[in-house]
């Protein structure tokens, strides 16, 4: 089953720094969300393989939108 990753706040995804395909460890940077001229960088929860990015660089995001599955 496939884990999905959340922006934990609105704003505009601005660096997205893996792709699908990717082994991470848990904590990694995987991108940035830009709300408020702050950039927050949004980490993996856990070890695993990025499946899909659903969101890409401009894309604007509200809180709990998915924006990667991994597993």
């Amino acid at each position: 089953m496939a884990t999905e990753i959340l922006a934990p706040m609105a704003g505009k995804i601005v660096r997205v720094e893996i792709d699908p395909g990717t082994n991470v460890v848990e904590d990694m940077e995987i991108l940035f969300i830009e709300a408020m001229k702050m950039e927050t960088p949004i980490y993996a929860p856990c070890d695993g393989i990025i499946n899909k990015i659903l969101k890409k660089e401009g894309d604007d995001v509200e809180e709990d939108d998915v924006i990667a599955l991994m597993q």
